[in-house]
């Protein structure tokens, strides 16, 4: 039996051919098949490569035409720059003991590990139903780490690690910087849909968002992993589907807003602020445009249940209270419930908070506190030590929020109603969570950087600064516009340096330097004299740094997850090595990013004053 088979190359694919000699039973012979059988089969075999070569060329180009539209996508890139720039600050630790109480909190949820150890107390705990220790925060945050805390344990058992000490732990390693970059994420999606809801142009709406995770101390709890960011996210999704239900009338976006909101109660009780905020920016969206005010024709109708056009704005703005209440109220009383609930657990009460715990058990321990511990603070040393004192001021830490407060003033008659709701409304929530702390004894919330108690209202009022900015330029004039940028570079700065060194650095050298303490200024000084070599030859090495050896390695090198690895020097040498390797790789991919996404609006258009339109959140 013989037969003919020639192989040739043509446009990129194998075809066959009955031509060229092939040897007697290569191919026919094994198969046992006759020639005619043969022949046919190889026919069969040709439409079949032939197919098949040609459908995975359609893939490859559709899955190249796919990436392309990716990288010009300012969403697409918006969101990649979020995540590298999250991964590449983390420091592989959580920051503070307060995410590692948190942390442990989780932990407990799915094994039989206590909330709190014997040897945490007196430091940390308190006691609760049955003489057990309990945590004193609100289980938000550990239910935030849940999923990364089980793939974090999982790892951390692999035998590759059977020999490493935990520091950073592998487990705290994956639960930061996989919590971090997926909050970072999200937060970036809502605050860029978020601002184009506000009719905030492309260019506009990208810069908003940039500012916020650069220029605002959102930056700094990224790397440091306190519950901030995530009340952050919360806060603006609740407001971001709470608008959407006021120009569209959907109910499920006002349920998806309110459960944002709610959740927020299971992470902070004093977020219930945040809750009656998002209310009242609705209600003032809703009386400035009734009133007249520019961009009344946006007013929503509800489907025909808000009434009928021209009626009377008392009336509208009740039936909409109305339909807001029957959704919310539900939806509020449900995470409200299961907060009592989790009291009830730990406690023994569904009526007192941690505080009345708190403060009895400190008392026990110390008679000497005052009797309205720990609500000790004058209340004007509270609220001045927030907004001037040198180590805590809301301005010096972020001074977009100087730039966000003037703007908003200067250009008052020219903003849109959601926008002027939405700076209003920003401004009251952030004096409310002042005055509230105020009289707090922590007020300032102690280790942190800044006043992290009131951090979050700051930066909700700070991030429209920039697209305010960037909308009004003709406007505002040429001396205005440069001042607003250089006060955005030096915040860019400022919440750079936030990530140079652990928090606690400045805290300890302030217990030798002394009260007040501009502490900005010394973390600059703590940089240039780390890079420099002159730490100890410039007195910045203190008595105080020393007495807690975990934390003097910690806080005497770059905070970051390389550079921690090979001072603590557990770590094996190819370990460090790759660590270093991934994080510059991270870095320069930022940089990429960044570019790229510069380059994608570069032929995007300002938006004129007013322009923007809530139906399209991504390219008008």
């Amino acid at each position: 039996m013989s037969g003919y088979l020639a192989r040739q190359q043509a446009g990129g694919r194998q075809n066959y051919d009955l031509r060229e000699p092939v040897a007697h039973g290569s191919i026919i012979g094994p198969l046992g098949l006759s020639t005619k059988s043969a022949v046919t089969e190889l026919r069969r075999i040709s439409r079949a490569c032939t197919f098949s070569n040609y459908r995975f060329r359609i893939t490859i180009l559709a899955m190249t035409s796919r990436f392309a539209q990716w990288l010009r996508d300012p969403l697409f890139l918006l969101c990649l720059t979020a995540g590298l720039f999250a991964f590449v600050v983390q420091s592989g630790e959580l920051g503070t003991s307060d995410t590692a109480h948190r942390l442990q909190t989780t932990h407990w949820l799915w094994t039989s590990e206590p909330q709190v150890f014997p040897y945490e107390y007196p430091e940390f705990g308190l006691h609760g139903r049955g003489g057990r220790l309990y945590s004193w925060y609100g289980i938000g945050q550990s239910l935030l780490m849940l999923p990364s805390d089980l793939l974090g344990t999982w790892i951390a058992h692999w035998s590759v690690f059977s020999d490493y000490e935990d520091d950073p732990a592998v487990r705290s390693i994956v639960v930061s910087y996989l919590t971090s970059i997926l909050v970072n994420v999200l937060t970036a999606l809502v605050a860029f849909r978020f601002l184009r809801q506000l009719r905030f142009g492309m260019r506009e709406s990208v810069a908003g968002v940039l500012a916020l995770m650069f220029c605002t101390t959102q930056l700094h709890y990224t790397q440091n992993m306190m519950e901030n960011n995530y009340i952050l996210l919360l806060t603006l999704t609740g407001f971001s589907f709470q608008y959407e239900w006021l120009r569209s009338g959907s109910r499920r976006a006002l349920w998806a807003g309110s459960c944002a909101l709610g959740l927020n109660l299971l992470t902070r009780l004093t977020t219930g602020m945040d809750l009656i905020a998002a209310g009242i920016f609705v209600l003032l969206v809703s009386w400035f445009e009734a009133r007249g005010a520019k961009g009344a024709s946006h007013i929503s109708q509800f489907g025909g249940r808000a009434g009928a056009p021209g009626s009377p704005p008392a009336t509208l703005l009740l039936r909409r209270l109305i339909d807001y209440c029957e959704v919310a109220g539900p939806v509020y009383l449900f995470f409200l419930a299961l907060d009592r609930l989790y009291q009830f657990y730990r406690f023994g009460s569904l009526t007192n908070t941690y505080v009345t715990i708190f403060a009895r058990e400190f008392r026990q321990r110390d008679p000497t506190l005052a009797a309205n511990f720990p609500w000790s603070t004058p209340f004007h040393t509270g609220v001045l030590g927030a907004l001037f004192q040198p180590e805590k001021s809301i301005f010096l830490f972020d001074p977009l929020l100087v730039l966000a407060i003037f703007l908003l003033a200067w250009l008052w008659k020219r903003l849109t109603p959601e926008v002027r709701a939405y700076g209003l409304t920003s401004l009251l929530l952030l004096l409310g969570y002042v005055c509230f702390y105020a009289r707090y004894t922590f007020w300032s919330g102690d280790f942190a950087w800044g006043d992290r108690y009131v951090s979050t209202t700051v930066e909700l009022v700070a991030f429209i600064a920039v697209p305010l900015l960037m909308r009004y330029r003709e406007v505002l004039g040429r001396a205005i516009w440069r001042a607003g940028w250089a006060l955005t570079a030096v915040s860019l700065a400022i919440q750079l340096a936030s990530l140079a060194f652990w928090l606690p650095l400045e805290i300890y050298q302030m217990e030798t330097l002394g009260h007040p303490t501009f502490v900005i200024a010394l973390r600059f000084k703590n940089i240039v004299a780390f890079a420099l070599g002159k730490m100890d030859a410039w007195g910045l090495i203190t008595g105080a740094m020393t007495q807690d050896t975990w934390d003097y390695v910690h806080i005497t090198t770059w905070n970051f997850l390389p550079f921690l690895l090979r001072r603590v020097g557990v770590a094996p040498g190819w370990v460090v090595n790759t660590a270093m390797a991934i994080w510059i790789a991270g870095t320069m991919g930022l940089a990429v990013a960044l570019v790229r996404l510069r380059s994608c609006l570069g032929g995007v258009k300002v938006a004129p004053e007013g322009a923007g339109d809530f139906g399209d959140l991504r390219y008008r």
